[in-house]
């Protein structure tokens, strides 16, 4: 995500929004350095499915398919947490 003075953005608005439009990529407008707005491309209202607007929005950082905690940790196993 970019981040743009204010002023900047004034000055660039046009291209900007290209390039917002064409990559998708959001940015972040700043002024005296603190973020007042951000600007990203709409939402493809049209979508069979509402949530496939959040398609690419993402990123698997582990394992989503394994347990959250091992098996010693689990109550129901019989186990009593003690490793």
């Amino acid at each position: 995500m970019e981040t743009i003075n204010a002023s900047d953005f004034k000055a660039r608005c046009l291209a900007i929004l290209d390039r917002v439009s064409e990559t998708g990529e959001r940015v972040v407008i700043l002024k005296r350095g603190r973020p007042v707005a951000e600007l990203w491309p709409p939402t493809r209202a049209r979508a069979e499915h509402p949530q496939m607007e959040l398609k690419g929005t993402v990123t698997v950082v582990g394992d989503i398919i394994g347990p959250a905690v091992p098996e010693d940790y689990w109550e129901s196993l019989g186990h009593d947490g003690a490793a």
